[in-house]
């Protein structure tokens, strides 16, 4: 087979190792047989630290997926041509920076890649490129050298292109056979190099992993999602752009690089809610035909008595921990920040405790969540296991809880664990799911994947979500995914649950889920109601309404909007949960045939949301679309 798109040029800040969600989003694209069938060659680009010995260790790591070509850092030289040595000598001595160029793997495939460090960079050039950007795109590099992520993508971007260049990647090819993707803000700089070196000669797409602005807005306010999606709505109505209804955003550095992305030959949105908080921004965005490339998930086929198994080795962890056999196992697996919005969890475990006591079950919610991603050593794990109980009990004085951890389970779930009857929740501050991480009293043949195998329910209720893959990836296990009605997901699953009922393997009927007042949908861009495909009972997915306000009210303005702070949220969030919690325990499953159907609907989503499915249906098609210009 012919391959239809001869370069694709992927600038991350995961182009070395996967980090975190781009790594995933990467990971599912790269190893796909769609893309590998139809891009001839693939180079991610991106930041080295030399100063990181556990990335530089990852990248000596012969098992680490990684294959070193060239090196000065590493002092390997002669795995490429004298020519490309030559040429990447030059760019380093230019620039003063040093090179990697390598291969890693992904899945069964290789693709290359090519780091920088800039460490000590020469700042003529730096200089040179900052006012090439305020000449030809308007960023004022000035207003923003304070922060040192700006400068670190500001400097590698020339260092990136010539080094491609210097590879002769692009020789022999035309405009169109030749693009570059710049997975959010951080890649875009080296399509400015491209653009402001070679113009008109390379095609461009803007990867729109989360929308940073819109991030920072509802993060950085009581609010949060109630005060920002009522204002976007509301505006919405009006014609009215994000900077005339919260101010000038011009003075966060993430802002002004993002709204440049106008000048990409495509814009990709990994969900409904990322496509229209861009076009929130205004100006070229309102009217920019943005591609939805939802992100994939992945999808294994398990039996009852697979899911059985996993969920009795998490039964046999509470029992151990906490002295009680649950009947129901809850889980939700994130990272600890404030977007993932925890605290509600806890909301929503506050009537489900009442529900489950007046039913006679029990349940424990497992949260697999930590500041450190480094993970603690396990010789500290068994020591506070010891001492004080760990993870049923926490300490904040000894390098156990930190950061948002300590106020998390202090104000949340040391209170509900006190009160509660019928359930307990488990904070479980710790990178990995094995005893060899998580102490002595984890059953010896733990595994992680049995947090997804064993799990009857997964939550994701956060405040800001562009996608939400750790949400839904438990649904191809049978379990319920619970997320919030701004999680980009919502879109990728009501299309996947449509297309099975015309395939006749779902029923139809009924409707998938209350998502939010009928004028006032987040992922719908006119603002008009959805089809309806499934009926509540049968569809293993709740939405949890956190915007909409009581009694079908809303306000009069943005301004108006504007004015919703913590407490109103707070109260919304109170009455929201009851009913969430309310169509969660209607639809856990009551008997192994239940579970069996469960599985056999959350596999058939799975497989439809596939990463195979986001490429040959989103990826690809918008890829060919600009080549084709």
């Amino acid at each position: 087979m012919s391959k239809t798109i001869p370069l694709v040029i992927h600038a991350t800040h995961e182009a070395g190792a996967k980090v975190g969600g781009i790594g995933s989003v990467l990971d599912g694209i790269l190893s796909t047989k769609s893309y590998n069938e139809q891009v001839e060659r693939t180079i991610l680009v991106g930041p080295m630290f030399g100063g990181d010995s556990l990335q530089m260790d990852r990248l000596n790591d012969p098992l680490g997926g990684v294959e070193v070509l060239y090196s000065s850092l590493h002092g390997i030289f002669y795995g490429v041509s004298e020519e490309i040595q030559l040429g990447l000598r030059a760019v380093e001595q230019t620039f003063q920076v040093a090179l990697l160029y390598g291969r890693r793997q992904f899945g069964d495939v290789e693709h290359e890649i090519l780091l920088v460090d800039a460490s000590n960079p020469h700042m003529d050039h730096v200089t040179s490129f900052c006012y090439f950007l305020w000449e030809n795109y308007g960023i004022e590099s000035h207003r923003y050298d304070y922060d040192n992520e700006y400068n670190l993508y500001i400097t590698i971007a020339q260092p990136l292109f010539s080094g491609l260049k210097a590879l002769g990647v692009a020789e022999g090819l035309a405009p169109h056979e030749r693009v570059i993707v710049a997975h959010e803000w951080l890649g875009l700089p080296v399509v400015f190099a491209a653009q402001i070196n070679e113009p008109e000669q390379w095609r461009a797409v803007f990867y729109a992993h989360e929308a940073a602005t819109a991030r920072l807005l509802v993060e950085s306010h009581g609010g949060h999602d109630t005060r920002f999606y009522n204002a976007l709505l509301r505006a919405r109505e009006s014609h009215l752009p994000l900077d005339t209804v919260f101010g000038d955003q011009g003075a966060y550095y993430k802002h002004a690089i993002v709204r440049q992305a106008v000048h990409c030959d495509a814009i990709f949105a990994v969900g409904d809610s990322v496509r229209e908080e861009l076009r929130f921004m205004g100006g070229y965005f309102t009217n920019y035909d943005i591609d939805l490339v939802y992100n994939g998930i992945g999808s294994e086929d398990i039996s009852v008595a697979d899911r059985l198994d996993s969920k009795r080795r998490l039964q046999d962890y509470c029992r151990t921990l906490l002295g009680y056999k649950p009947d129901y196992i809850f889980t939700h697996v994130a990272r600890m920040v404030v977007s993932k919005a925890l605290w509600r969890d806890v909301r929503v475990m506050n009537h489900l405790d009442r529900l489950l006591r007046s039913a006679g079950k029990k349940a424990v919610l497992f949260v697999l969540a930590t500041s450190e991603p480094a993970g603690r050593q396990p010789e500290l794990v068994e020591s506070w296991e010891k001492q004080y109980d760990w993870p049923v009990g926490h300490r904040a004085d000894n390098g156990d809880l930190i950061g948002e951890e300590s106020h998390f389970f202090f104000a949340d779930v040391e209170p509900f664990n006190h009160s509660a009857h019928n359930s307990r929740i488990v904070l479980v501050n710790q990178f990995g799911w094995s005893r060899g991480r998580c102490g002595t009293r984890m059953p010896e043949a733990m595994a992680f994947s049995d947090i997804r195998r064993g799990s009857d329910l997964e939550f994701g209720q956060s405040i800001y979500e562009p996608f939400g893959i750790a949400q839904i990836e438990a649904l191809s296990y049978g379990a319920i995914s619970c997320v919030s009605n701004v999680c980009g997901c919502i879109g990728f699953v009501q299309q996947a649950a449509a297309e099975l009922v015309q395939q006749g393997l779902l029923p139809a009927g009924g409707r998938v889920d209350q998502l939010a007042p009928a004028d006032d949908r987040i992922i719908l861009p006119n603002g008009s109601a959805a089809s309806s495909v499934l009926g509540d009972e049968a569809f293993p997915f709740v939405i949890a309404d956190y915007i909409g306000l009581p009694d079908g009210q809303k306000p009069g303005s943005p301004q108006e909007a504007l004015d919703i702070g913590g407490e109103t949220r707070l109260r919304i969030e109170e009455h929201s949960s009851e009913s969430t919690a309310g169509r969660i325990f209607e639809r856990l499953p009551k008997s192994r045939e239940q579970m069996a159907e469960m599985i056999r609907i959350g596999s058939a989503l799975a497989g439809s949301m596939s990463w195979d499915t986001v490429v040959e249906d989103s990826f690809l098609p918008g890829l060919k679309r600009i080549c084709k210009q």
